[in-house]
């Protein structure tokens, strides 16, 4: 069997180094079994084309396809469209995956299809959590870790007429957010399973906060209102308005966690700051989720208010 692992990449070439670099040290794969890695660029303007064309005899398994900048949902798209797989494994540039990474997933995909007799299920790895640049493999598994996710595309394997059926990705996602879990909305109405993996592991690398990153952390969360809302116009449920915090307990609860918004991003700066500087950025992290996820909210219920949504 072919195994086609995806990923679109944006501006992310150091860490992205290490991913591919990851990939093509898998351990072999049983008798008949191989893979190779579609590897999608959304427009990076750091330099990534340049270095995968320099890098091509160390990256045999690596198919470099290009698109101008449109979001991790166009570049999935492409790659699913291009993957000569029958198994699509989807994973994000920042992920540095296990040596066994590849053969978890296609053990515990077969066992699941003997089991159900039938390819309607996928497997979901762990996702690890880092800011070690240098070792990400190193970092223990936390509970923060914990996903309660139906299907994240930071690290998932399904058989790719499975995901064909199901429609893909939504071009409408072009904003950061929700487009792999409002695939999953349609896969789950699709009795499509999802099955474990833990052992599957990948290390997901991101800086650790600084105060200069603010900003866009805001704007991520504007960009995730947005979304959320796009979300919700195709699955109005309940469930997806708890999956997108579009309901007024959600308002509530932020509304008292920040004092009705007195703990906001510049209020709680000088707190964030010194943990920071002490070494506890994850830390300041959580402390920022406060006032981020109050913005989230409160911008998700502005723009169905302007759509004429209650």
């Amino acid at each position: 069997m072919l195994v086609s692992v995806v990923i679109p990449t944006y501006d992310r070439l150091p860490i992205l180094q290490q991913c591919l670099s990851a990939l093509e040290a898998q351990v072999e794969l049983p008798e008949g079994d191989d893979f190779e890695i579609v590897l999608v660029d959304d427009g990076s303007t750091d330099g990534t084309v340049d270095w995968v064309a320099a890098h091509a005899p160390s990256l045999p398994h690596v198919r470099l396809l290009q698109q101008e900048h449109g979001g991790p949902a166009l570049g999935r798209n492409l790659g699913v469209d291009q993957a000569r797989g029958e198994l699509i494994i989807f994973i994000d540039s920042d992920l540095v995956v296990v040596p066994t990474f590849l053969r978890e997933h296609l053990s515990a995909l077969r066992q699941a299809w003997q089991r159900q007799g039938t390819r309607l299920c996928f497997t979901y790895g762990a996702v690890i959590n880092t800011h070690n640049f240098e070792s990400p493999q190193s970092e223990p598994h936390k509970l923060s870790d914990l996903s309660w996710a139906y299907f994240a595309t930071g690290n998932v394997a399904i058989d790719r007429n499975v995901l064909v059926e199901s429609g893909v990705f939504d071009p409408s996602f072009r904003l950061y957010g929700w487009e792999d879990l409002e695939l999953g909305e349609r896969l789950r109405r699709m009795g499509v399973k999802l099955v474990r993996c833990p052992a599957a592991a990948g290390y997901h690398w991101h800086p650790p906060l600084s105060l200069e990153q603010v900003p866009d952390l805001i704007r991520k969360e504007r960009e995730r209102a947005k979304m959320g809302l796009i979300f919700y116009k195709k699955h109005p449920t309940r469930r997806v308005r708890f999956i997108i915090q579009f309901t007024l307990l959600h308002r509530l609860l932020w509304e008292l966690l920040t004092l009705g918004g007195l703990v906001n991003e510049r209020s709680l700066r000088p707190l964030l700051a010194w943990l920071i500087r002490r070494g506890h950025p994850g830390t300041a992290m959580e402390l920022l989720r406060l006032p981020l996820n109050r913005i989230s909210v409160r911008a998700l219920f502005a723009e169905a208010r302007l759509a004429g949504i209650r």
